[in-house]
């Protein structure tokens, strides 16, 4: 075996490991800790193929229904960077995941829904566009914007200037059923 692909079965059995860990434990702060180590390995695309192989984009998005709001965020977390993968973007398309991941924009937590519209960015294709700029989201977009949050609201701007018409901004401005105004503002 050269050097690259015994280090390519390192880190597939180091993961491997990790994903038995979060599945035997009965420890919640062990799941946090695995979940989040398991979110940082997402960041690097030399895991990619490994992670899909090991169904991790399923077991984030599984995350994403949890009650624990830790697990929450970083099963997010570990989709907004996993979903940079083509094959993985179109997993969480296909399986429903976009519904999931729209949930977390109510999140009290401010790293999840960074993480959530982030990830709805670049989940954006032009087949899920229309199910990610629905009128609701805009106008959750639209209240963010106007956080004091500057990382909220920026992320908020971005998402609005780049992947919304003026036309839909507009209408979410004027809607008179404001579908989105119970959805409260991440604690900072």
């Amino acid at each position: 075996m050269s050097g690259g692909q015994c280090a390519g079965a390192d880190r597939f059995q180091h993961l491997q490991a990790l994903v038995t860990e979060f599945q035997d434990t009965d420890s919640t702060d062990a799941k946090e800790q695995v979940l989040a180590n398991l979110a940082n390995f997402s960041y690097d695309p030399k895991n990619f193929a490994f992670l899909r192989q090991l169904q991790v984009p399923d077991l984030f998005l599984d995350m994403l229904t949890e009650d624990n709001e830790t697990l929450v965020e970083f099963g997010i977390g570990g989709l907004c960077n996993l979903c940079l993968d083509k094959v993985t973007k179109s997993h969480i398309l296909a399986s429903g995941g976009l519904s999931l991941v729209i949930n977390c924009l109510s999140s009290q937590r401010e790293e999840t829904v960074l993480s959530a519209i982030t990830t709805l960015m670049y989940l954006s294709t032009a087949a899920s566009r229309a199910d990610i700029t629905t009128q609701p989201v805009v106008e959750c977009m639209l209240r963010f914007s106007l956080s004091t949050n500057r990382r909220l609201s920026n992320l908020a701007n971005v998402f609005l200037e780049d992947y919304c018409s003026e036309e839909q901004v507009q209408e979410a401005r004027t809607v008179n059923q404001h579908t989105a105004l119970g959805i409260p503002l991440p604690k900072d």
